[in-house]
């Protein structure tokens, strides 16, 4: 995977190594999971994790009104890892060590993903570099995404659908779709509305853009498919999405919740210095790519405020939206080259 650039290439034996490098790194910062702390014992706004955690030891069993148990792809991924490793781990917990592989395997995919994209933007291996580091050193990582809750496989696929969108390979779009609908559901909107936003901002300078046009279209019809389907698949009765997201709702106070969320602490461990820091060369990106994120989040306080959600909620769906280009931004401000003004030279008589 690179960019469509012959000038800003980064040779493949070295995308290789760095995914490593980045896979490993996650696994240290999701060590405490293994025998440190049990993130089961459903603290800090980690209840999901007992239901991610039970699905890798057994089948979901899927009950009305619970959507957690039809994000399957993370914790299917995890049963095999789960089963090779049960009595030959020692003291590490072969279920959460089984979600931390995975986990982190996303993770560093994420990180791999946009160190490519900003390379290609920049043509700058160091803001590249950084902006990968910087993305796993933020909190919502080690604390949320690799203490075994799936927000790391959605983010993947955002950053995944950052790439096609900027390399113009949209025939990727429906696998993207059918693929990311079953990490979590909530990929499906933020799909829909980031990828018209990038529609409609690039829509002028594109060849084709009723074909890229038509291909957006075709991952959201097979991203909403695979959600169906998979429904159906679990619980024997179809239900369609609409219905399955109306019936998710469960808050009527919008503006009391919607000041709730901006109040909790979750959300400011994770932007505390991500947002001010980001925002001062945000300018630096495409307007396509800014416009798009903008839009998701909004889109994203939207949905929280619907359902209702749990503390740590809404910032976890915001990093999974914001998080890669808000880090790029912060790398371009360290790590940016500037230019030392000239100084004419003064005649000496």
């Amino acid at each position: 995977m690179v960019c469509a650039s012959q000038s800003a290439r980064i040779a493949r034996s070295r995308l290789a190594l760095l995914y490593l490098l980045f896979f490993l790194i996650c696994c240290g910062l999701g060590y405490p999971s293994l025998n440190r702390v049990d993130w089961r014992a459903g603290v800090g706004g980690l209840n999901d994790v007992r239901t991610y955690a039970a699905m890798v030891e057994a089948a979901p069993i899927p009950m009305k009104g619970l959507h957690t148990p039809f994000r399957v792809l993370l914790p299917y991924m995890a049963k095999p890892i789960y089963h090779a490793a049960r009595g030959h781990i020692g003291t590490w917990d072969s279920v959460m060590f089984s979600l931390l592989v995975v986990d982190a395997l996303f993770v560093a995919g994420t990180a791999l993903v946009l160190l490519i994209v900003v390379e290609c933007q920049f043509g700058s291996y160091l803001i590249a570099l950084g902006s990968a580091l910087l993305y796993m050193l933020n909190f919502a990582v080690p604390n949320l995404r690799l203490a075994g809750m799936i927000d790391a496989g959605e983010g993947f696929f955002m950053m995944l659908l950052v790439w096609i969108l900027s390399e113009k390979k949209y025939w990727l779009l429906p696998l993207l779709g059918a693929t990311g609908a079953t990490a979590k559901e909530s990929f499906v909107p933020f799909l829909m509305v980031f990828s018209l936003t990038w529609w409609l901002c690039s829509r002028k300078q594109l060849r084709g853009p009723w074909q890229a046009g038509s291909w957006m279209v075709a991952s959201w019809v097979a991203a909403l498919a695979s959600l169906t389907g998979l429904h159906w698949r679990m619980t024997g009765v179809y239900e369609s999405p609409f219905a399955f997201g109306i019936g998710l709702h469960q808050n009527d106070a919008y503006f009391t919740h919607f000041v709730r969320s901006l109040a909790d602490r979750n959300l400011w461990y994770i932007f505390i210095w991500l947002l001010p820091l980001g925002l001062i060369r945000l300018r630096s990106f495409p307007l396509n790519w800014r416009l798009a994120t903008a839009a998701t989040c909004v889109t994203a306080f939207a949905m929280d405020a619907y359902y209702g959600g749990q503390p740590g909620t809404v910032g976890r769906a915001l990093f999974t939206v914001s998080g890669t280009l808000l880090t790029a931004s912060v790398s371009v401000l360290l790590f940016a080259e500037r230019r030392e003004p000239e100084t004419k030279e003064v005649a000496t008589i």
